[in-house]
């Protein structure tokens, strides 16, 4: 019987498809799925002495006109702070410029957007 996937199975998948994507455009990605009290983590990357905290989002059901949706304030909110509590963990990168970025997943294609969001917003 053919079952739609389920949703933890397409977000890993759609993970998996943005790790391979941010590594074809030079990003390192050095950890996956990082948990915090405050969150998770989606991906993890290094591009040059930036460290960039990526937020991946399977989008489907919804046009690219709709993104803005995709990450509410509550979410980016979870996202800096577990983005501190791995800074915190990992002194090793605690000089590196900080990014947050968001890579949507459609059936037809990628898109990534740098800088999606910052601390302040």
């Amino acid at each position: 019987m053919n079952r739609a996937p389920d949703k933890a199975s397409k977000g890993r998948k759609g993970e998996d498809q943005a790790a391979a994507y941010l590594e074809r455009q030079g990003m390192g990605i050095i950890a996956r799925n990082v948990r915090s009290p405050s969150g998770e983590l989606d991906l993890v990357g290094l591009e040059g002495e930036t460290i960039v905290f990526v937020e991946v989002k399977t989008w489907s059901a919804y046009g690219w006109e709709n993104l803005q949706y995709g990450i509410t304030m509550k979410k980016r909110r979870r996202i800096i702070e577990t983005a501190k509590h791995f800074l915190a963990a990992h002194r090793e990168y605690s000089g590196m410029a900080v990014r947050f970025d968001v890579v949507f997943i459609s059936p037809a294609s990628i898109r990534h957007l740098t800088a999606a969001f910052e601390e302040e917003d």
